[in-house]
């Protein structure tokens, strides 16, 4: 690849391919281009029976900085990669004030990556993120987040034959490999299980269960949807205490929340939510949310004239047969205690229970660090199987 240039549009031009088709990076800057962005997907991954094409309204809200909280502390920017005027790559790079605020480690983040299986294409993608967050005193990149570790995080590397679940991401397999060439290294792997949903507990986990229950006045409740935004804060401040110490953690803000509340609220179901409270206080918290993917997987991202109609019937009428638990936490004081493997026990079980009085046949458990073992074992006990497995990458940038 010859020496990369600025052209006198501000594009990065890398050059002339073997096939003498030249490759441009242009900044996103027009509507325009925030469409081609979006679209790219679509080209990339229309011989993939395992990719579900998402909704191009919440693509183009996700990165809306008047809809998306993360702007709020945030700075992005975004790139396409052209062949002779062509889509062929995407990338950003975000500078997250509240995760440097937090972790004080230099590292900017790289996010939405996609590209057609070319080194160059993923040098020059790589090289303009770089640059960008080099030029922001950044010394160090780390990714794939979409945009923050609070949405969707890492590169698929294990489970590609399986359709993404609700809020996580998909790749081809050719993804690690550019990254690693250009000098890219593991920093985490994420693991994600997959549950089914009559699998119950092993008798004797419900029997300690049962008698820790009782002599420690444990009770689990659903979501009360006539306090919907003050359970919503209970489940943010049990979610910011439990994982205060794990990698790569950002708390959830109040813009978050209000985001959250707003996100959640037409799809999910009272029951699907478990609460637990040791002598009225909150202790630890679960959320099941329907795949969201499973029922709009043939709407090819659109929700006009009728995919409204055919969404909101699968969700709330048919039900989806499979979900996802994205969020559960414990708190702090009671981890790595049996009260703590209680309480974590005790809110999947009603979420399992819940869903298989639903109709749902299983689904996925994510994301779960690859150190986590305790939760590990837990997942497993439970007949949990990973299934997938998400890498996140990282780069010194040097000077």
């Amino acid at each position: 690849m010859s020496a990369p240039r600025l052209s006198q549009t501000g594009a990065l031009q890398t050059g002339v391919s073997q096939t003498g088709e030249s490759l441009t990076i242009k900044p996103v800057e027009s509507s325009a281009d925030r469409e081609a962005f979006i679209r790219l997907p679509w080209a990339l991954y229309r011989d993939d029976p395992a990719w579900v094409p998402p909704l191009l309204m919440e693509r183009r809200d996700h990165l809306n900085p008047k809809k998306n909280p993360f702007f709020q502390n945030a700075e992005a920017r975004f790139w396409l990669a052209l062949r002779d005027g062509r889509p062929v790559g995407r990338i950003s790079a975000q500078v997250n004030r509240a995760h440097l605020g937090r972790h004080h480690d230099a590292t900017g983040h790289f996010g939405m990556l996609e590209a057609e299986d070319d080194a160059e294409t993923f040098a020059a993608l790589l090289q303009t993120a770089e640059d960008w967050l080099r030029e922001k005193g950044l010394k160090r990149i780390a990714g794939p987040f979409s945009l923050s570790i609070n949405e969707e995080s890492g590169l698929l590397v294990e489970g590609f034959q399986y359709p993404p679940s609700l809020m996580m991401g998909h790749a081809l397999p050719y993804y690690a490999t550019r990254l690693e060439a250009l000098g890219y290294h593991k920093i985490k792997d994420l693991i994600c299980y997959y549950y089914e949903a009559a699998h119950e507990l092993p008798p004797a986990a419900a029997y300690v269960l049962r008698k820790t229950a009782a002599a420690e006045q444990l009770t689990i409740r659903p979501l009360d949807m006539r306090n919907y935004e003050r359970d919503l804060r209970i489940i943010v401040d049990v979610f910011n205490d439990a994982w205060s110490e794990n990698w790569g953690f950002i708390p959830m803000s109040e813009a978050d929340l209000r985001h959250l509340a707003k996100e959640l609220k037409p799809i999910v179901r009272p029951q699907s939510i478990a609460i637990a409270e040791l002598k009225g206080e909150p202790a630890a918290m679960a959320i099941s949310l329907p795949n969201v993917n499973e029922a709009i997987s043939d709407l090819n991202g659109r929700l006009l004239p009728f995919g409204w109609a055919k969404l909101l019937w699968r969700l709330k009428v048919k039900t989806t047969k499979t979900g996802r638990v994205p969020l559960m936490g414990v708190r702090k004081a009671y981890q790595n205690s049996l009260m703590g493997a209680t309480l974590a026990l005790s809110v999947i079980d009603a979420i399992r229970r819940e869903q298989t009085a639903l109709g749902v046949i299983g689904g996925e458990l994510s994301w779960i660090l690859e150190d986590n073992l305790p939760m590990r074992r837990m997942i497993e006990e439970f007949g949990g199987e990973a299934y997938k497995t998400y890498r996140v990458y990282a780069r010194e940038l040097g000077s």
